[in-house]
């Protein structure tokens, strides 16, 4: 006996909010658009479509057109595989991570020639998760500039991304430690 496949149903496009909402805003249109694209998707080769019963009913499957995809279609076709109910795992889009440029977009304004090559090399330099947090520290300070946001990647290259905390934890500590009957000739 054949390993399970994996493959989508319509209604799994259908369920993903994400999908759905980059075909159209309206519900009826959006329908009719998921159709039409899985119908062109398959004309085109992109993915291959078998009618297969799931449990008491028949429904479209849909593979990736590569090898695993076209033995899946084969065995179905064969009767050497048949699907069970429940068996796919749900598919869902994941949402984009944040890139710099859009970043940029949402929270400053326009990109200039001279920005986008300066985002770019940004981009190249610093983790995603520091540019993100970066632009969170500006717009919590309304701070809403490049050159805030690149002065804080600097300084955290430089310095390390939690030297900051790092240090105010260090004068806590310190401050604990002179408090008391001779605090008056510590300075801290």
């Amino acid at each position: 006996m054949v390993s399970g496949f994996n493959y989508l149903r319509r209604v799994d496009f259908q369920d993903d909010p994400i999908f759905m909402g980059a075909l159209s805003n309206e519900d009826d249109s959006a329908q009719l658009e998921l159709d039409e694209s899985l119908k062109q998707a398959v004309q085109r080769g992109t993915l291959l479509a078998v009618d297969a019963p799931v449990g008491e009913t028949h429904e479209n499957l849909y593979f990736l057109n590569s090898p695993k995809g076209r033995a899946a279609v084969q065995a179905i076709q064969r009767g050497e595989w048949q699907p069970s109910e429940g068996s796919p795992t749900p598919a869902a889009l994941r949402p984009e991570p944040a890139n710099i440029f859009r970043l940029y977009e949402q929270h400053i304004g326009p990109i200039t020639p001279l920005i986008a090559e300066s985002l770019g090399e940004a981009e190249d330099t610093y983790p995603a998760s520091w540019i993100e947090e970066a632009y969170r520290i500006a717009v919590e300070r309304n701070a809403r500039n490049w050159r805030y946001i690149e002065t804080i990647l600097k300084r955290w290259q430089e310095e390390g991304r939690h030297a900051q905390e790092d240090r105010r934890d260090i004068e806590k500590t310190g401050r604990k430690y002179i408090e008391g009957e001779l605090s008056d000739y510590i300075k801290h």
